[in-house]
């Protein structure tokens, strides 16, 4: 059985010239019990498409079921049988957290003893107990994200979506929702996953779907996506900045593709079809040419690189401009 089905997706913004096609065809079939990632650049169409399948964006075209409903005609029996996490806590700031957790309960249309002991149990298992009685106003970033990835988990939905539900977790929070997911999926939920964290759609994801400007560019298992982009890659970190463009011409020597430079890391890729001998002969060669070097390493592509061959930049520079948007809208906004 199919938890969620979605035959050319359309969403646009806009009429006119000036009309936006946010989400142009998109075709999903995830399995109950699966996790599916969704990856891609900022403004692919990630969120319009978790929008549109949760019910809170209309279809412009094409069709959907969740959970075996419409999402266009019964509207109301998928959100009775999903949980949504967006990308901002969707909280009460003037209410306790163990106040929001008893709201979220009640709205499921559990009774309020029901509520509170649900409250009680996610308060302990996302290390709210300590703050339950503040008003939520006073938490950090992380502890409100804990406490909206604790509301969609309220109830036990057939189906999760979670909307880059890691971002602004430090490490070991995001490591215990990636456990508390593994869980829900143990136990026969189905998710849908954004995130930015490309480690995280390794971890986590039964398959990954990319989406570019409102299409599907690649799907498949990570060991598929990775498979794509080639063999392994040879990476060397220089200790002298100033060796860079010499330790650039070493690694090419012996390379059919193109050597990628990170100058803030220090740090040279190449793809190498000989592997270990490669690496070998590439040791010798900076040694040769008396280019010390602090790591060299040889590895398997990676979702990062999967990233970067489809999309044309990495998810880091993506997640840096978000930044600097971000920052100029609070700008503006003093």
């Amino acid at each position: 059985m199919n938890a969620i089905i979605a035959e050319g997706l359309v969403k646009t913004f806009g009429s006119g010239e000036k009309a936006v096609r946010a989400v142009d065809g998109v075709d999903l079939v995830v399995p109950e019990g699966t996790v599916l990632g969704l990856l891609g650049p900022n403004g692919a169409g990630k969120t319009t498409t978790v929008r549109m399948l949760t019910s809170l964006l209309p279809l412009d075209g094409g069709r959907a079921e969740v959970a075996g409903h419409d999402v266009a005609t019964d509207p109301q029996a998928v959100r009775a049988s999903i949980g949504l996490s967006g990308q901002y806590a969707a909280v009460d700031e003037n209410l306790t957290g163990r106040e929001n957790l008893w709201m979220f309960g009640r709205l499921y249309q559990l009774s309020s003893r029901q509520a509170k002991k649900r409250a009680e149990e996610l308060l302990e298992q996302f290390a709210l107990t300590d703050a339950a009685d503040r008003p939520s106003k006073t938490y950090s970033g992380g502890m409100r994200r804990r406490l909206d990835l604790a509301g969609s988990l309220i109830v036990h939905p057939k189906v999760l979506f979670l909307d880059e539900p890691t971002t602004g977790l430090d490490p070991a929070s995001r490591l215990d929702l990636w456990d508390v997911i593994r869980e829900r999926v143990s136990g026969g939920a189905t998710i849908m996953l954004t995130t930015q964290y490309l480690e995280e759609a390794d971890a986590l994801a039964d398959r990954i779907v990319v989406i570019d400007q409102g299409r599907i560019i690649a799907e498949g298992t990570a060991d598929e996506l990775k498979a794509k982009v080639g063999g392994e890659r040879i990476e060397v970190v220089v200790h002298d900045p100033e060796a860079l463009s010499r330790a650039v011409d070493v690694l090419q020597r012996g390379s059919d593709g193109q050597c990628v430079v990170d100058e803030h890391t220090r740090r040279l890729t190449v793809p190498t079809a000989t592997g270990s001998k490669g690496l070998i002969q590439v040791i010798r060669d900076l040694d040769e040419q008396n280019i010390e070097i602090d790591d060299i390493a040889l590895r398997r592509p990676t979702l990062d690189d999967v990233f970067l061959e489809l999309t044309g930049h990495h998810p880091e520079e993506e997640k840096a401009a978000e930044d600097e948007q971000a920052v100029a809208a609070e700008g503006g906004a003093k």
